[in-house]
């Protein structure tokens, strides 16, 4: 009986609505007064307003996104939304989910919208929920801190709450981290290698909010190099660590919040990802009309997040990058070898430019086309082609994971080299398990 007359209540408030519509239509001016408006909707019971009190109305099971997810089709969405950030609809459409609660944010310079504004500022101005603590990841909440250094908690200057790094003592929020917050809010651009450890503290988070009952809030951001370069060998089980710490590729063309999601099938957090309106998975990053803001100190510009892949994999190796990700090279090269194999190996999007740094030889990458550049793979090939010049010593792990297989989530590739495979024959290796992944991901995309 409720329910129906729930029902013949908004049955009322649509005939209004219609007929003010309708009035307005044939005399060209609006008949219906918010007075009107107002006593239709306020008779409505309060119930009205939840939507799993409706008839037929019920919240699906597990993760929730907002908005629906690919495969529910939206009669009233547009067929061509402007692009706009989870943060910006978690403070239009999705203010509610926040609303009268204390609030913690995970975030750092990256979490602004697109005009700028820091996420932390919008929530401390918001009058209608309470700012009670920040969580900063690696480099910190502003970002000036260089790869691996130790960052310390402490109490905002301006807002005077909590500043708390998960790159310090802990790297997972402790339960008294938590305790001042109704809610987790996670605002952080990333750049779409399984090694960059921002959406290892997305993990991290899910982790501990699921232990200590709190829920999740991902606001999803753009996976820079698109959401269809899914590329390199996929994390073993022994190999997780801080800096892969779920069974990934190198490259897995996902965005935070489809990570989210992915992460979350372990774990169990109660999890809603804001999606972005406007995005497909075919956008890089220069497609969404945002500026780039940088993430960390060696990834000032796009082409660092580019490069970062590609120039990156030679941990310990003695093959190293330089410029921020946009050379590769090592001590025994010889730069026009090297830039001939570089460039006779087809790769798509990206020349090799002969480039001597010090004793170093190496290329500079001079990426032609972003969005077929395939960076995990140039990274696969470039340090093959760098073995066969200089045979450098592959690192080892023994009793202790070396740095170097951490990185490659296997210690299969340093087996690899040290048998003389070609990038292709290295690449046909790695295959069965990264489509057994590309099909695996496909339950945890939001977009198309």
């Amino acid at each position: 009986m409720e329910g129906e007359k729930i029902m013949n209540k908004l049955t009322l408030l649509i005939v209004v609505l219609i007929t003010g519509i309708v009035l307005a239509g044939c005399s060209g001016k609006n008949n219906i007064s918010q007075n009107d408006y107002n006593q239709a909707y306020n008779e409505l019971p309060a119930t009205a307003e939840i939507n799993e009190n409706l008839p037929g109305m019920q919240q699906p099971e597990g993760d929730k996104v907002n908005p629906p997810s690919p495969g529910k089709k939206n009669e009233t969405t547009p067929a061509a939304q402007p692009f706009k950030l989870g943060n910006e609809l978690l403070m239009s459409k999705y203010h509610h989910l926040i609303e009268g609660k204390r609030v913690g944010l995970v975030t750092n310079q990256s979490g602004v919208t697109r005009q700028g504004a820091s996420m932390i500022d919008v929530l401390a101005r918001d009058q209608s929920i309470r700012l009670t603590a920040l969580y900063g990841p690696e480099h910190g909440i502003d970002g000036n801190a260089q790869a691996g250094e130790y960052v310390e908690s402490y109490i905002h200057p301006k807002l005077g709450i909590p500043v708390y790094s998960l790159y310090g003592n802990t790297r997972m929020p402790t339960e008294e981290m938590l305790r001042p917050v109704d809610v987790l809010v996670f605002d952080i651009q990333d750049i779409g290698a399984r090694s960059y450890t921002y959406m290892s503290t997305l993990n991290y988070c899910l982790v501990a909010a699921q232990k200590y009952n709190k829920p999740v809030i991902v606001l999803d951001r753009p996976n820079p190099l698109g959401g269809n370069v899914v590329e390199g060998p996929v994390l073993e089980d022994r190999f997780k660590t801080f800096v892969g710490v779920d069974n990934l590729p190198m490259a897995h063309g996902m965005t935070a919040g489809e990570l989210a999601r992915f992460f979350n099938r372990k774990i169990g957090a109660r999890l809603e990802v804001i999606a972005m309106e406007g995005y497909t998975r075919k956008m890089i990053y220069q497609d969404t009309g945002l500026p780039w803001v940088q993430t960390s100190p060696n990834i000032p510009d796009l082409d660092a997040v580019f490069g970062y892949m590609a120039t990156g994999l030679g941990e310990g190796t003695g093959v190293f990058q330089a410029d921020k990700f946009k050379w590769i090279g090592g001590k025994g090269i010889d730069s026009q070898k090297y830039a001939g194999l570089l460039n006779s190996a087809g790769l798509p999007g990206v020349t090799f430019v002969p480039e001597n740094r010090g004793e170093a030889g190496g290329v500079r990458l001079k990426i032609r086309d972003y969005r077929s550049f395939n960076p995990a793979k140039t990274g696969i090939y470039a340090l093959t082609c760098a073995h066969t010049l200089n045979n450098f010593a592959v690192p080892k792990s023994g009793q202790t994971v070396v740095m170097f297989d951490k990185i490659m989530g296997t210690d299969k590739i340093g087996q690899y080299l040290e048998q003389g495979l070609t990038p292709q024959q290295i690449e046909e290796k790695y295959a069965p398990a990264l489509n057994r992944f590309k099909e695996e991901r496909k339950k945890y995309l939001i977009y198309n």
